[in-house]
């Protein structure tokens, strides 16, 4: 955590907040976070959590990147929300695991454990207890994924499906009526048709194959993860009949 501490105390000074009030207001010991800011102690992930959501900064910018270098601007924008790296020059923080040969797993997220993957994608423990497989047929060269489908949004997928995606690093790429996993801060694992509206208002807009449910739109700050669909799994069979 090179630059956690240094980070730290750039917001706190930000705020006006004394290391007292803000140790009160994070629920920590004035001492751990003195020890936090000088380099001395890490935080634990739940702590780190809690700081990263007081400060409204992502977890990766509070660990690889520097604030000192922030010109004015960006830092407003970084703490308003409005400093998302798209692009993915940042290189954006994935949790994985790999297998006995050090081959990435595909990772399963069952439906017991999707309410929580939004605060456990950054946590190696929560990632390495998932169900893990592999697909020969898919790129050992790329970062695979399997989510839960809930609801009857998206035919012919249906509920109770699995659906494999790979992992986008540059959303820029995010191709216009082409169907992602995306995993939003407030509406967790959502699974959509999706365009490309970076450029005109910094958002994605979301369609269902079902026309019941009406397109919106998210911004692109809302957004932690997406993924490309590439198939998906379910335990339906579809209708067999005998031909005459």
């Amino acid at each position: 955590m090179s630059h956690f501490g240094t980070n730290l105390k750039i917001l706190r000074k930000r705020r006006a907040r004394s290391q007292a009030d803000l140790s009160q207001s994070l629920k920590l010991t004035r001492s751990s976070l003195s020890a936090y800011e000088v380099g001395t102690a890490e935080p634990n992930y739940d702590t780190l959590m809690r700081i990263s959501k007081y400060f409204k900064v992502p977890i990766d910018v509070f660990l690889k990147d520097d604030l000192h270098e922030f010109s004015e601007l960006r830092l407003t924008n970084l703490e308003n929300g409005f400093d998302v790296d798209v692009s993915g020059k940042k290189l954006r923080v994935l949790t994985t695991t790999v297998n006995q040969d050090n081959e990435e797993n595909i990772e399963l997220v069952p439906m017991a454990a999707q309410a929580g993957y939004t605060q456990g994608l950054y946590d190696p423990e929560y990632i390495k207890v998932l169900p893990t497989f592999q697909l020969p047929f898919l790129s050992k060269d790329r970062k695979y994924r399997t989510f839960p489908i809930s609801g009857d949004s998206m035919p012919p997928i249906s509920n109770g499906s699995f659906v494999t995606g790979e992992f986008i690093q540059n959303w820029n790429y995010v191709k216009d009526g082409y169907p992602y996993i995306i995993v939003t801060k407030e509406d967790g694992i959502v699974f959509k048709v999706v365009y490309n509206k970076i450029k005109s208002n910094k958002t994605f807009l979301l369609c269902s194959t079902n026309t019941a449910y009406e397109p919106y739109e998210v911004k692109v700050d809302d957004i932690l993860e997406i993924w490309k669909f590439t198939n998906y799994i379910n335990s339906d069979a579809p209708e067999f009949k005998l031909q005459d």
